[in-house]
């Protein structure tokens, strides 16, 4: 029985999809001005894992996860580099599509872009206008009244006349209450705009999501995710436009992934102190970035850190050695694993419980190695099933644990030595067989010795 912890109720609630089995699912995605950093991996790699575990359990998931394709950050970018925000955005798109492969995470199901969805905002902001909640006070914008929507707040359990302290409006701004935001912005000069009922503009950055969530998913729908930060004030409005415009509950369940901190303080463009994606895989394998990502909770800030990074190393290291010389074969056994595996993902998506059964699973392996090599492949199949779930260990062991050797090692030489070696060993030299392990050890290269053969890796 899968619980999630819903944001919203602030509580853990057993999962019911609104419709039987199919469960949709809306996930605030990227602005795409710049390279994807390691706190967009963050929710992307968070969401991936959701995914996978919901398809596991059998339910019929739709995943959508938007594209901000217009925003303030896009247009300024696009003019420092003197190109047009198709342009830089296409770059930025694509560039995000091949961080996400190299993390192994799976495509959403769909991806809308909010170029793509101008005229269901209009209609939107006219609904939102007829029925009150909206304003265009003639100059070219468009506000919504906060004020207005009962609730408001229920989400973050922030209160209007707290917001309203310290809060004021610009000199260039038309809006009758601090709080109101923008849903529809006039025209700037230089800036690219679309036609609409107020005069020329672009949409305001709510609007996108609940016009591109609803549009994809319905007026209703189960989950709706995102990154902490996002919880106030942009999910906050979402709600807002969308149940004032529906009269219905937007979502039923809300889903925030914790942050990567540096020192402490949030990852961000903003706060000028983040690695990107592409910067942190030039230095560490794509499956020890993920696992650094999936063996902490969803829910929880990482602290990013060189050791942090070694200890994933480390973790991925000691599952590919005990898969390494074990053949291939379908999953078999560890059916005690698998139900310790599942009640940690079921409660609320349980990482940390789950990667140590699978450490457990791990022992029992290397304990069978010898004795039952049979029942320790079976076990191997199944660590490998296990960590499939998590976007792991699918790779060739031998590939994983040589990771980083291209350029470091001549790998024909080290085979040759081995092989060198191992007739030293026949022929009871034991001189000359010390003496070329001392020769790979100079290279770089550990050698494990075990029944029948001889493997190597790169030292750490």
């Amino acid at each position: 029985m899968l619980t999630i912890y819903n944001t919203l109720s602030k509580t853990k609630e057993v999962f019911k999809p609104l419709d039987g089995n199919k469960v949709r699912m809306y996930v605030c995605g990227m602005t795409v001005y710049d390279f994807c950093h390691l706190g967009h991996g963050r929710s992307m790699v968070a969401f991936d894992l959701v995914t996978r575990w919901l398809r596991y359990s059998g339910y019929d998931l739709t995943y959508v996860r938007n594209i901000t394709d217009i925003d303030d950050k896009i247009i300024n970018r696009a003019n420092e580099n003197g190109e047009s925000f198709d342009a830089l955005t296409a770059r930025m798109i694509d560039a995000m599509h091949e961080d996400e492969r190299r993390l192994n995470i799976l495509p959403p199901d769909q991806e809308p872009r909010a170029t793509d969805h101008i005229a269901g905002m209009h209609a939107m902001i006219q609904t939102l206008i007829d029925k009150g909640y909206a304003y265009a006070p003639g100059n070219g914008d468009v506000y919504y009244r906060v004020g207005k929507f009962v609730g408001y707040g229920k989400l973050s359990r922030k209160k209007i006349e707290d917001l309203r302290i310290g809060a004021r409006i610009e000199v260039d701004e038309a809006k009758q209450d601090p709080l109101d935001f923008v849903l529809w912005k006039g025209v700037k000069p230089g800036e690219p705009s679309w036609e609409s009922p107020w005069g020329p503009g672009r949409p305001g950055w709510h609007i996108e999501c609940s016009v591109m969530s609803t549009c994809c998913l319905g007026e209703s729908f189960d989950i709706h995710g995102g990154g902490n930060d996002l919880e106030f004030p942009h999910h906050e409005n979402e709600i807002a436009q969308s149940e004032a415009a529906t009269g219905k509950q937007y979502a039923n369940s809300w889903m925030h992934c914790g942050m990567i901190r540096i020192n402490g303080e949030k990852m961000s463009k903003s706060l000028n102190n983040f690695f990107t994606i592409r910067d942190v895989l030039d230095k560490y394998h794509p499956e020890v970035v993920r696992y650094l990502l999936v063996s902490s909770h969803y829910r929880s800030s990482i602290n990013y850190s060189e050791d942090s990074l070694r200890e994933s190393k480390g973790a991925l290291e000691r599952f590919y050695h005990a898969l390494r010389g074990l053949p291939r074969v379908e999953a078999k056994g560890g059916e005690t694993y698998v139900e310790r595996f599942t009640l940690a993902m079921n409660d609320d998506f349980g990482t940390p419980e789950a990667c140590a059964v699978l450490f457990d699973l791990v022992r029992e392996i290397n304990r069978l190695r010898e004795s039952d090599p049979e029942a320790a492949a079976g076990l191997a199949g199944r660590l490998r099933q296990l960590g499939d779930l998590l976007g792991v260990l699918q790779l060739d062991a031998d590939d994983f644990l040589r990771a980083g050797a291209e350029g470091k090692v001549d790998a024909a030489e080290v085979e040759a030595l081995i092989q060198a070696r191992l007739q030293a060993r026949a022929d009871k030299n034991w001189a000359e067989s010390d003496r070329i392990r001392d020769q790979i050890t100079a290279m770089g290269v550990v050698l494990e010795d075990s029944k029948g053969a001889t493997t190597w890796r790169l030292a750490d």
